[in-house]
């Protein structure tokens, strides 16, 4: 007999600006050694696979998927990837992650083969991509959760610039405000984020020096708490920049290739296509391609009232439609020996209550809050039952 679901032994990601204690409050995920928690990923990345027990042996999800990709991914996924195409993550930030863009499909192609071609090392901190991938994103938020998603309108950043009396960006706005358009946008961005040293350094001091005087608005603060986080960054200007939000537990937004975005603070879900390709925008020591970042973002406003993303909903179900065809992402609440399908290789998480999954041969697996389930596309039906919510990554 098939074994049907497989409980998944997750990696956490301890990256330095992940939060301490934000786990064992959500999920009762102890932290013993004290080390920032950032991430659970749950996939068969190779920087962080999942494990799985297998005919009583723990062995990598990836080596399962391979040992029959059309039976456990889908012929049709198989045939499209060849591989599990998304990365399901617990993301939990105590600081901002840098402000930046993933290039679309066709980008990250041309690059990718253009530095292998280069013979520019994989490790390499200057390379820019790592794989030949898009990597869209979609965040569902179990915490407050603030983030910056696209730019703001045009209107709104010279509203939001041009009362702070910098003389560096003087002329960078006059010619913004003359066009206000995706070029003159993409010339302003390009402009401020290629500063000389002096520059960046007078400009963002007349920042702060503002901001201090402006504690009482919130986007002021932000920037002071931004500025304690990473001094004399140049993306300390991006909430000014870019539109900035916090959505509520249980609301989610999704993050287009070639967008503008950082994830600021809190705790959420974050499904992702899987790819390393991230090009800088700020708030980072890390390297920073001003000209390749430019050739990938799309300078185009978005209107904050589109950024969140409603889901379908069916019964007390939510579909978050995505416009890719690497993931999808589901929360079901209050299940009662509710029947779902696989189509694809799926995972699921338990986020607030037990849930058990139940097979027609009579398989059954109970998982607590934050604990996860690998489902071959090869179970077919099985049955659901959950007194509270839990997550659902497919493709």
């Amino acid at each position: 007999m098939n074994t049907q679901f497989f409980k998944l032994n997750n990696i956490i990601q301890d990256y330095a600006w992940g939060t301490f204690d934000a786990l064992n409050s959500l999920f009762e995920i102890p932290n013993p050694s004290n080390k920032p928690q950032a991430e659970i990923w749950m996939g068969a990345h190779p920087n962080g696979c999942s494990k799985i027990t297998f005919e009583g042996k723990e062995i990598l999800l990836s080596d399962y998927i391979a040992s029959d990709l059309n039976g456990i991914l889908g012929e049709r996924t198989a045939h499209l990837f060849g591989e599990l195409p998304y990365l399901f993550k617990v993301l939990s930030a105590g600081n901002a992650l840098s402000v930046q863009v993933h290039p679309s499909k066709e980008q990250a192609e041309i690059g990718f083969k253009k530095e292998e071609s280069d013979g520019i090392p994989l490790s390499a901190a200057f390379r820019n991509y790592k794989d030949p991938n898009h990597k869209p994103e979609l965040v569902y938020a179990l915490t407050p959760y603030q983030a910056m998603n696209g730019f703001r309108e045009h209107h709104e950043i010279l509203q939001g610039l041009k009362p702070l009396h910098i003389k560096e960006l003087d002329e960078i706005l006059a010619k913004l405000e003359a066009n206000q358009n995706e070029e003159g946008l993409s010339a302003f961005f390009e402009s401020l984020l290629s500063f000389n040293e002096m520059q960046k350094s007078n400009s963002v001091s007349a920042l702060i020096s503002y901001a201090k005087a402006h504690q009482d608005d919130e986007l002021f603060q932000l920037i002071l708490t931004l500025s304690e986080q990473y001094p004399g960054d140049i993306g300390l200007f991006s909430p000014l920049i870019l539109n900035t939000l916090t959505l509520t537990p249980g609301e989610a937004m999704f993050l287009d290739a070639c967008t503008p975005h950082a994830y600021i603070k809190g705790t959420g879900l974050e499904i992702m296509a899987n790819s390393d390709n991230v090009l800088r925008a700020g708030l980072t020591p890390k390297h920073m391609d001003v000209i390749e970042l430019i050739k990938c973002t799309r300078c185009k406003p978005i209107s904050k009232d589109t950024i969140r993303l409603e889901p379908e909903v069916e019964n007390t179900n939510q579909h978050y439609p995505v416009p890719v065809t690497d993931f999808k992402f589901s929360v079901y609440k209050e299940t009662d020996n509710t029947t779902l399908m696989t189509n694809s290789a799926e995972i699921l998480m338990a986020i607030d209550a037990e849930l058990t999954v139940c097979h027609k041969d009579g398989e059954t697996l109970t998982l607590k809050k934050g604990e996860s389930v690998f489902i071959p596309a090869f179970v077919g039906e099985y049955f659901t039952h959950c007194k509270g919510s839990f997550a659902r990554a497919y493709n």
